[in-house]
Order: structure tokens, then sequence, then C-alpha cells
């Protein structure tokens, strides 16, 4: 990953066209939501793991009412620009010692009236801010701006939010000048031979093109905008959110938007057009389309296209332009067989007048992306012998919730994949769970259970202290031979437990971040209008997902804060302090059980400190592990800084720096020899074709959240080859373990027909 990604990675709003067609109006469930408050509060203090009660003191002076209070204000205003101390005095002053009750009496008030108050500082902060862009600006003084302010104290008034503003948008401006720059320098190098449409395609689609001030301006216009559209039932969901995180950060509220949205992630499909949006200009953009969905199959709709105006079968348009994306969204999902109409702005219509209507029926999309997917890599070594190895990727422990839909599973998946990979003749495995954020703690169970006799996987504590464990029932095993499982600071949950067991029998080596995560709870999802009184049901009330256990490793310790350590450390950019469990609000405390007796599995203990000393000696010989390391160092550096120079000199000699660095990592990349690997890639949709088909290792997997799009002034003129050290040395390790087992080696070599 390159380290300018990484510095300037962005939210990419992904969201999947699918359900329900309209938004919720401030009347229904709006009037209902102090119910629905009351009753969440009811449920975290009696099925909470901690069972904490909202009047309880959980910090010296501190009520987990307050708690709630502050992190609905971080919510609001998590970068601290907007209100100020002043503001946040009174609010605690007046709400509180009187939160607690006001929620238990489903009284919402507090959480309105503090959110309006928000609503004017923003309004009155995009007014500052036009007329602090209307200044000519120099840049050429030693002024910095700070990046994130969410851990520095809140303005003190608004003298000291104005100076904070200043420095803010004049860094903005800079900025977007810079990147204007270099979008400039790009299309003048791209100009000569390019053809009409993409000539079309790179300005703007045909839209008007913006200034740099226009861009700024334009960008707190529409964060004002998404505001305002936020109603009384928006506002009330993101309290009920922050009252539920102030348990810990894996408690939620979720909304029924977002209830739907968690249900299509778990299962891996969704009724609708198969598009991926962002937001961008203040249009809905086609970000991708997905393989084999409507949108695709259609063939009209487009990548880098606008969405103008949406109608349902022959109705009316409606105008979506500057509507916020997830309410764009609300409006293109609907039932499987229904028709939806786009208006759009072509990317490679010359005429930005000229509106295109696509008509879409809504079908079933597969999230091919997300599913489990797995490679064969042939690996040489220095004597001529190939080495087989096979590499299972997976992005989430996935399955079917029991919601509708084609049923998915993880282990089943997965059950597929080896298979063949057993009948190409791999002799080792490795299991690559970097960023998967987890899932279904039932399918890391099951999944466990391919690699380990009968036995006990997971322990479970509950409030009462209670203690189950969860069992892997069947002495089957699908895999008895190496395997790897590689994780990073992104693998957590589901991850950590599979890893952890696997670990703990002495089945596998973990590869990789020097520790996982850190999240060692569980979390149960339970709708809301199964609990509301009678009198009070509300019609899609959502629901909240409640942490109601810890889990525990078969050997005694929880995963949670400490996560699963490596047993071989690899440099990582992942591998910070600030990535993981103790870097979120409220997480619980790690703690211990006593240990579950069980029978090892697997000689990988017996192999590690040669396999650990001969992957030492390649780390440091490796080039690319040294780039890593030092972009690390120089990433950690900007991160403890936090300010960027107000002073353009300054800042065009630091791209030019950057772009240095880069161009001279890429020639010397020209001239390394890495290791000689060849590779075919098998999928859910080839698992059971006659021949697999070889794939570039020099090219980056496919993701449905890709990278910020924003131009990077430093990159080179000539585009960075793919490189991915941490999965080529996990292979060699892998190699090691093969040969010193003392096998036979495989004659196929990646290509082979089976």
């Amino acid at each position: 990953m390159k380290l300018s990604s990484l510095c300037r990675r962005t939210a990419l709003a992904v969201l999947l066209a699918v359900a329900p067609a309209t938004a919720a109006p401030d009347s229904g469930n709006g009037e209902k939501m102090g119910e629905v408050a009351s009753t969440v509060a009811r449920m975290l203090e009696s099925a909470h793991y901690s069972r904490q009660r909202l009047n309880d003191e959980v910090e010296p002076g501190v009520t987990q009412a307050r708690k709630a209070l502050d992190r609905y204000l971080e919510l609001l205003d998590y970068n601290r620009l907007f209100f100020t101390q002043k503001d946040i005095d009174e609010f605690t002053k007046t709400y509180g010692d009187k939160l607690q009750n006001d929620i238990m009496l489903s009284d919402l008030s507090a959480a309105h009236r503090i959110y309006d108050r928000f609503l004017e500082r923003v309004a009155a902060r995009v007014d500052k801010v036009k007329d602090l862009l209307d200044k000519d600006f120099t840049f050429d003084s030693d002024r910095t701006a700070q990046i994130n302010r969410d851990k520095a104290p809140w303005p003190a008034d608004e003298a000291e939010a104005d100076e904070i503003w200043s420095a803010r948008v004049e860094a903005e401006m800079l900025q977007a000048i810079l990147a204007e720059q270099a979008l400039e320098e790009a299309a003048a190098k791209k100009k000569d031979g390019e053809d009409t449409a993409e000539a079309s395609s790179d300005n703007n689609g045909g839209l008007p093109k913006r200034t740099p001030k226009e861009q700024v301006q334009r960008r707190y216009e529409r964060l004002l905008k998404s505001l305002q559209e936020e109603n009384r039932e928006d506002q009330s969901s993101t309290f009920l959110s922050a009252l539920a995180q102030s348990y810990d950060p894996h408690s939620e509220y979720m909304s029924q938007r977002a209830l739907d949205n968690f249900n299509i992630q778990m299962g891996l499909s969704l009724v609708g057009i198969g598009a991926e949006l962002r937001s961008e200009d203040g249009y809905a953009k086609i970000q991708r389309l997905v393989p084999g969905g409507p949108a695709e199959r259609g063939g009209k709709l487009k990548v880098n296209d606008r969405i103008v105006a949406v109608a349902q079968g022959d109705g009316e348009f409606e105008d979506v332009v500057d509507m916020k994306l997830d309410k764009v969204v609300e409006r293109i999902r609907g039932k499987k067989g229904s028709t939806v109409r786009l208006q759009v702005l072509s990317a490679a219509s010359l005429d930005p007048s000229k509106l295109d209507v696509i008509p879409i029926v809504r079908d079933e999309v597969k999230l091919k992306d997300e599913e489990a997917k797995a490679q064969i890599i042939d690996a040489t070594g220095e004597d001529g012998r190939d080495t087989r190895v096979g590499i299972i990727t997976l992005p989430s422990f996935y399955a079917d919730m029991g919601r509708g839909g084609a049923p998915k599973s993880t282990t089943r998946d997965v059950t597929a994949l080896l298979n063949r990979l057993k009948r190409e003749g791999i002799e080792g495995l490795i299991i690559d769970l970097r960023r998967d954020s987890g899932g279904s703690l039932e399918e890391a169970v099951r999944l466990t259970g391919l690699f380990i006799p009968k036995g006990p996987v997971v322990l479970a504590k509950d409030t009462n202290g209670s203690i189950s464990e969860m069992r892997d029932p069947d002495p089957g095993v699908l895999w008895d031979g190496p395997l790897i499982v590689l994780m990073n600071r992104l693998s957590a949950s589901a991850s950590e437990i599979f890893a952890a067991a696997l670990q703990d029998y002495g089945r596998a080596i973990v590869v990789g971040d020097e520790k996982s995560f850190g999240k060692g709870t569980v979390q149960t999802l339970l709708e809301v209008d199964r609990f509301l009184p009678l009198f009070a049901k509300a019609r899609q009330a959502g629901a909240l997902k409640l942490t109601i256990q810890k889990f525990y490793r078969v050997k005694g310790g929880s995963t949670q804060l400490r996560g699963v350590g490596s047993d071989i450390v690899l440099p990582s950019l992942t591998d910070q302090d600030d990535v993981g469990e103790g870097a979120l609000k409220n997480p619980l405390a790690y703690d211990e059980v006593p240990a579950r007796s069980f029978t090892p599995f697997g000689n990988s203990n017996e192999l590690l400190p040669g396999l650990r000393a001969a992957s030492e000696a390649r780390v440091a010989r490796n080039p690319e592990f040294s780039y890593i390391l030092e972009d690390r160092a120089r990433l950690q550096e900007r991160i403890e800084e936090n300010t960027v120079s107000l002073n353009k000199k300054e800042r065009l000699a630091e791209i030019e720096e950057d772009k240095a660095r880069r161009e001279t990592r890429l020639a010397e990349r020209k001239t390394l020899t890495g290791p000689k690997f060849a590779a075919l890639e098998v999928t859910l949709d080839t698992v059971k074709a006659p021949e697999l088909q070889p794939v570039a290792l020099d090219k980056p997997p496919k993701r449905s959240l890709e990278d910020s799009d924003e131009p990077d002034p430093s990159a080179p003129d000539e585009e960075e080859p793919y490189v991915d050290p941490v999965r080529d040395e996990a292979v060699l390790i892998m190699q090691d373990w093969v040969r010193l087992e003392g096998k036979p080696p495989v004659t196929a070599r990646a290509g082979a027909a089976e």
C-alpha cells in the first residue's frame, strides 16, 4: 500500500441499491422514538455484559448516562470544530444529572436541543467559511494547521474557534489548488492520443468545472444540507447509538436502514441493480458495477455516470442532486422484479445538459468480492523444486442469518475451495485473514472444525459469570497438512477465535502483525420492537446490537485488548498502536478464565523456532520490508506531528521529496528479483472448472472498498507495481515447512490441467 494513500485514505461511501424506496418522515416512528429510547435503555441495563445502570457511577464523578452524553457530543462533532467549551459546559450542567431520568421517561428533548444547537453552530460556521474564502491567500506564512482534533480540547470560545477555522480553511484551499495543478499536469500528459469519450470522461463528465474556492465552499454547503435533512428519527438514532457505545465500542443501536445493510453484508446477497455508488460534487456517482448484476447486464449504465433523478416504475422523477447518499440508495432500492428508472449524466456525453433515462429491473445480486476465494501458488526454490501452496482469502465470516435470500456459509465455501486445492496437489495451506473484521461466531467454530478433531474451540462468559464452551463435535479433519494463518491488526472478532484455537491446538502458525485487533466480545442482535410496550409498538423500530459475553481461548486467556499474537512477526503498515480495540472508546478489560482440557493436534510448535529464524533472515535481506519499515516510521512521525504546513513552497517541496523517494524506489524495484511464483485462481464460480486460469500476482486484489481517487500530487509518472511481501514471505515460510517435513516434491506446475 502506498504511504500517501494510507495517510489520505478516506471513508468511501459504498452503498448498493437494495430494498424499500421511501425515506422515513418526521411522523410515524419519529414520534415514537422516545419509547424506543427508554426500551433500549432498559435492554442495556438488564442485558449488557457490564449490567451498568444509567445512574451508576462508572468513573469518579461520571455516571453511565454522562458517558452517553459525552459520546453523543463526540459523534456529532468528532473533530471538535463546531461546539465550544462553553457549549459543552452548558450541556453538562443542564443535562448531565437528569439525562438518565429523561431517557427512562421516554424524553429525548435533550438530544434534540443539542442537535439543534449543533445545526446552528454549523450554519454559522458555513457563513464564516464563505467570508474566509473571499480573502486573498498568499500561502507564504510559517503557520500550520492541525489535521486531527479528536483528542484536542474543545475551543474555549468563538474567538479561539475562529483561529482554528482560519488555518483549516487555508489548508483546504491549498490542498484544492495543489490537487487542481496535479490534475492539469496529468491531463496535459494524457491529452495526446485520447478519443473524444475518454477526454470527456476526464473533463469531469461534461459537468461545469469548479475552482478550488468553489470546491471548498460547496463541501461545507453539502455538509450543512445533509445535516438539515436529518429528521427527529435520524437524530434519535444517533443519540441511541451514543447511548449503546457508552457501554462498549461494539454495542450499537441500528435504525431499520442500518439493520437492512447489516443483513446484506452478512448474507452477501441482495436485491437491487448491482451498482456501488459514492457521493461526489453533490451527485451519486457510479463507482463500480457488480459483475453479473442487472446494471451491468443492461449495458447502459456506466462507471462515472452521475445520477440526477430517480423514478419508481412509471412514476415521476425525484431530483436527488445534493441528496444524502443513503437516501439516494433508498430510492433506488426495491423488490425483485420491480423497475427503477435513473436519470443520469453520462460520463461520455459532450453535452452537459443531455440526460439519459435508464430503466433497470431489480434482481438478486451476489457480492462476489466478499466471498471466500483461493489461489494456487507454485513456489520454485533455489534447487529448482516446486512447492505447491494453496491460499484461501476470507474477507469476512459470513452466513445466511435466516432472513431470506440464497443461503451463504463461510465453512461451506471454504470446504469447496479446499477440496479443489487438495485435488490440485497442494502441500501447504495459508488462510489469509488480513482485514477480516469477523462476522458469524458459529461459522468461526465450524471452520475451525475443518482443521482439528473434535474438541473445545472457544469459551464464553456471560454477565452472571457463567462459562460455556462451543465445540467442534465432528472428529473428521478436512486438512491435516501444514497450515499458516495470516493476520494483521485489522483481523478481529471471529477471525481471532479461529486463529487462537488453531494456535492453541498447535495446529497452525500465525504470521503477520505483532498482534490482531483485540475484539474479544460477543454481540447479539435484538429487534427492539419485540421489547416495546404493547401500546407503543413501532413498525420497524430497528435493533440493538448488544454485547452479552466475552470469549476466551481454550487455554483461558481472552483475546480482548491483547488480540492474538503472531508466532512470526512481519513488518507491515497496519502494525500501529492506534489500530485496534485499545484505540476505541470504552473498551472492556482483559481477563482470564480456567483453561479447558484438550488434545493438541499438529507439530507446528516443534518446527516454529527454525521457521522463525529462517524468516527473520529473509526479512532482513528483503528490500520490500525495508521500505515498509521506512514508510511506517514516516507515517508514525506524521501522525505524531498532526500538522500540515500552510506554506505553498514547503508543501511543494514535500511533494517533490515524496515523488523523488517513490521514483527512486520504483527504479530500485526494477532491479530486484522477487520469489519465483506462478499462480492459478480458484473462485466459487470456477471451483469445478476443468482447467484453472493463471492469475498475475503483481496486480492488486479486487475489493469493494478502494482507496480514494483523489489525485496524488506526489505520484511518480510511472505506476508502481503491486507488491505483497507479507503474502510472499508466508509462502516461503510454508515452503520451509514442507521441506522440513521431508515430503516429496510436487511435479505438476501451475497451469497444468487437472
